[in-house]
């Protein structure tokens, strides 16, 4: 089922819905579950503007199955206990269809439990670590093969032989470098080559994790694999300046770094780092353009558009999809249906995976631009289908069965 009729085509700035007011059989709840403050404010802000984008478009194409749609956004704050209060506030007191929300994996942990416990849909739309597979949530973002392992290969690629595995202290990044490390030994990189560091969430002084790398640093070789997230970001790539490292002597490879972020911070000491994501702003197309233009009509001239605000996007449209192939709002109706679904988004063509949650998307790695943005150096060939287990960390397979799902 192709979305390129409802998806592409809707690139107009939205008015607010005027005249009287609909009634609760009129309407259909959609959550909204992304920080609005506290340390991952600089990043979540825009995956719920995207989502109310989304929403918004929708209601002035007439809504689904002939219902308009209603926001109920709140605010977790970057509290990760919060983001599950703030999901049975959702399901159990709004009564919400689907929620939209989380970025980072603790708090996607967080809510796990209630969404399964009352059979709620979860649509997540940023990269994480892999290692789970719920049946109540839709992974719109990448599974470690879309994201980590590729960047790491690049790096290889490009002749690194030393690594530093550098992350904020939760399960994504620890995760994460699980994976990394499993793949760099698979590729003969020895332990002695290889530094992992963590910090807490909203960490600031980076002075001595730095001067490890740039110890390391010495004699050339060595790339930094970085999975520090919210803004811990801004002091690290500070220092790392400050320090007198530079991307020619020692590449930072980040993971949680996207042109959003790069708006709060000080952009011409990082041109030449790297990111690897499946969207970014700089490509080129009619409907990329279309999809930033609405943006930031919507929003202001000011904002950019990223990978996580994309995927945030497209998961709206992918329920309506789901909703409207099932004839139903039905949580079970509405899973079976979205398996398979193909659809053009902003960034281009992409499909849920027809039996694992997750979704089929191209890889990208970027190089930082003195103006925010990222030159793409390179791209994957095609889509690229998503593992929900890391064939490094499970290689005789046997992956656990999923969890959640209808109650028996």
């Amino acid at each position: 089922m192709s979305l390129k009729s409802t998806l592409l085509g809707v690139v107009t700035t939205v008015a607010a819905l005027v005249g009287a007011p609909l009634s609760a059989e009129d309407t259909v709840k959609l959550g909204v579950l992304h920080s609005l403050t506290g340390t991952m404010a600089i990043s979540e802000i825009s995956c719920k503007d995207a989502t109310v984008m989304a929403i918004d478009e929708i209601n002035a194409k007439g809504g689904v199955l002939g219902k308009k749609l209603e926001a109920v956004v709140v605010d977790p704050a970057s509290n990760w206990p919060l983001f599950a209060e703030k999901a049975k506030e959702l399901i159990l007191t709004h009564k919400v269809k689907a929620t939209f929300g989380c970025w980072t994996s603790v708090s996607r942990k967080s809510v796990l439990p209630v969404f399964e416990e009352n059979n709620a849909l979860l649509y997540y739309p940023v990269q994480y670590e892999g290692e789970e597979q719920s049946l109540n949530v839709f992974y719109t973002a990448a599974s470690p093969n879309q994201q980590l392992v590729p960047a790491a290969e690049y790096m290889l690629e490009q002749g690194y032989k030393k690594f530093v595995l550098l992350g904020t202290d939760y399960v994504f990044p620890r995760t994460a470098n699980k994976v990394l490390k499993a793949f760099l030994k698979a590729k003969g990189i020895p332990d002695s080559a290889i530094i992992e560091e963590y910090t807490p969430f909203g960490h600031k002084d980076y002075q001595t994790i730095v001067a490890k790398i740039k110890t390391l640093a010495q004699g050339g070789g060595a790339c930094v694999l970085s999975t520090i997230n919210g803004d811990s970001n801004v002091p690290f790539y500070k220092e790392f300046a400050n320090q007198g490292l530079t991307s020619g002597e020692c590449p930072i490879m980040a993971f949680s770094v996207s042109e959003d972020e790069l708006r709060a911070m000080e952009v011409p000491p990082l041109v030449g780092h790297l990111a690897a994501w499946n969207y970014f702003m700089s490509i080129d197309t009619s409907e990329n353009k279309a999809f930033i233009s609405a943006f930031q009509s919507k929003y202001g001239k000011d904002r950019v558009t990223a990978d996580p605000i994309e995927a945030a996007y497209y998961g709206v449209y992918v329920w309506k999809a789901a909703v409207e192939k099932a004839g139903s709002f039905d949580v079970d109706k509405v899973r079976a249906a979205t398996y398979g679904i193909e659809f053009d988004a902003p960034g281009g063509k992409k499909k849920m995976d027809e039996k694992n949650q997750h979704t089929y998307k191209p890889v990208y790695i970027g190089e930082i631009k003195k103006d925010g943005q990222f030159k793409i150096v390179w791209q994957s060939k095609g889509l690229v289908k998503p593992d929900s287990y890391s064939a490094y960390l499970w290689p005789n397979g046997g992956f656990p069965a999923p969890t959640g799902g209808p109650k028996k």
